[in-house]
């Protein structure tokens, strides 16, 4: 129960990795808000919790619209209580190459990944201060240490969740927010392996394709992907009192593909 007492608030927490946060929190003893641009994912994870004897409610979050930021906190306090965890998970990717990266697809992952994590943490402030304290655990990306040269958007948004991290870890350690940066490594969900709006794949990206799949694998020290399980470990680890004096740093959960 190293989350007892704790209200967590988790964006695409009706995917893979998000839904494993929530459900691992939840057992930990944390009450629950499933965030989700689509309402099913969401309540879908959040009725697991609720079937399990959790606390969890589901609400519907665009990130990129401060508006919805508002409210969702605003319910998310209203049904739970003050948040003292945002996990934001929300992201997008176009894995095209620099010269075929379009604005709108720039605009698109920044507006997701990095303007939509300024927002949230922006969002939560006030209610965190009201529980006393808080974490933020922004989701990184091998793309945090080494952005390579495919999909510049990516590379910029993930880059630019290091100096975001860094800066709210300063700006609100006053008020007992700490914030945290955690970056996975190759993971097997449907971000790399299914065709979805937010990151589309094909034969030539998706892990569904074995060549793929096994250079993903051979470029990761420790034999396999990441799962789901393995980052909300690393989240829950950074979001309980054991980690009271990490803040602005990078926990990089990736097998070792960074070395």
């Amino acid at each position: 129960m190293r989350l007892k007492g704790k209200i967590a608030f988790i964006t695409g927490g009706g995917g893979a990795m998000g839904g494993a946060q929530a459900r691992l929190f939840a057992q930990e003893g944390a009450a629950v808000c499933v965030a989700d641009i689509f309402p099913d994912k969401g309540r879908k994870v959040a009725s697991e919790i609720k079937s399990s004897g959790g606390r969890a409610v589901a609400v519907a979050l665009d990130v990129e619209k401060s508006d919805q930021w508002a409210a969702a906190v605003a319910a998310c306090e209203k049904e739970l209580g003050p948040v003292s965890i945002l996990c934001n998970n929300a992201g997008a990717n176009f894995r095209v190459s620099f010269d075929e990266q379009t604005e709108e697809m720039w605009n698109r992952i920044i507006g997701i990944g990095l303007t939509g994590s300024f927002l949230g943490v922006k969002a939560v402030i006030p209610s965190m201060r009201r529980a006393g304290g808080g974490v933020i655990i922004n989701m990184g990306s091998l793309a945090s240490v080494r952005p390579g040269g495919g999909s510049p958007g990516y590379a910029a948004m993930k880059m630019g969740l290091v100096g975001l991290t860094r800066s709210a870890a300063q700006s609100y350690a006053k008020d007992n927010i700490r914030c945290m940066l955690v970056s996975p490594g190759h993971v097997d969900t449907p971000f790399i392996r299914s065709n979805n709006p937010y990151s589309p794949n094909d034969w030539s990206t998706s892990i569904d394709n074995p060549d793929n799949y096994n250079k993903r694998v051979a470029n990761t020290p420790a034999g396999r992907l990441v799962m789901p399980d393995d980052i909300a470990k690393a989240f829950l680890f950074v979001a309980s009192d054991e980690a009271a004096m990490l803040t602005g740093s990078n926990v990089i959960v990736d097998g070792g593909a960074a070395i």
